[in-house]
């Protein structure tokens, strides 16, 4: 096979074949090609992420929108989570140690305590996963709140519900009722725009669903890390991710990669 033409720039990285073309992250298309499962096999991996690419502008035409990795680190520190099941190969976040949903493994392996988004599995997938964890106790599901008397899923048997923004947004809409005050209380945590991972967009926005975290009933967890989800999942609208996170997506290249640097190094230390 001749080989594809593949360009960078600006921190965005474009695939030129015309039966595969596709535009993410250069930040995401670097990470991957150096995944010991993807070394060698750097066509599979521009037809899986053109697979990918697809599949998720479908979703976010349904209204799925992304977490931000603030809520997706403070996931992270429930149960010391390791790997996260949902999401795209192109976007999911590098803290991971492995990433995957479904058959699709994108990096690492597919043992750990695990996060999944669930709203981002296809039903095929979310079935797969149910049965698998059903003797798993190291999960952490994040999922819509639920509205009535909607169908329980098996996950909900077994685990029990730590977070919820329903009680939240519906104390400050009443505050403001009182108040006379006209401005709307968030419905939910902070989500990625629209196309986010293809133009290289990492504002913030905020979502018109209320979001709920459920862990296996014999999980301990602790105030502090169910507070995180107010204070790192809330950011105000528009706000810019962190400077990290901002560079590990690959937004930042060129003379501002140098500035990176030395915001890791603090200017007293010496080097050797």
């Amino acid at each position: 096979m001749d080989e594809t033409r593949i360009i960078t720039t600006k921190g965005l990285t474009t695939c030129l074949d015309p039966g595969r073309g596709w535009t993410i992250t250069s930040g995401g298309w670097n990470f991957l090609k150096k995944q010991e499962c993807w070394e060698g096999h750097e066509q599979a991996l521009i037809t899986t992420i053109r697979k990918e690419t697809n599949r998720t502008e479908e979703l976010e035409e349904a209204g799925y929108r992304s977490p931000t990795w603030a809520v997706l680190r403070a996931l992270q520190q429930i149960n010391s989570v390791t790997r996260i099941e949902g999401e795209a190969a192109m976007f999911a976040p590098p803290f991971f140690q492995s990433a995957g949903r479904g058959d699709l493994l994108c990096w690492g392996g597919k043992d750990g305590p695990t996060v999944v988004i669930w709203e981002s599995l296809s039903e095929q997938e979310k079935e797969s996963w149910l049965e698998e964890s059903s003797t798993m106790h190291d999960w952490v599901v994040w999922c819509k709140s639920k509205k009535g008397a909607e169908e329980i899923c098996s996950f909900e048997l077994s685990g029990k519900e730590i977070f919820s923004n329903y009680d939240e947004t519906k104390l400050k809409e009443e505050k403001n009722k009182r108040n006379g005050s006209k401005n709307k209380a968030h419905r939910g945590q902070s989500v990625r725009y629209r196309s986010w991972w293809k133009q290289g967009n990492i504002k913030k926005a905020a979502s018109q669903d209320h979001t709920s975290c459920w862990v296996h009933k014999d999980l301990t967890v602790t105030t502090k890390q169910i507070q995180a989800f107010s204070s790192e999942g809330l950011g105000r609208k528009g706000r810019m991710s962190s400077t990290t996170d901002r560079y590990r997506a690959g937004i930042l290249d060129g003379h501002r990669d140098r500035q990176i640097r030395r915001l890791r190094f603090p200017r007293h230390s010496q080097s050797g």
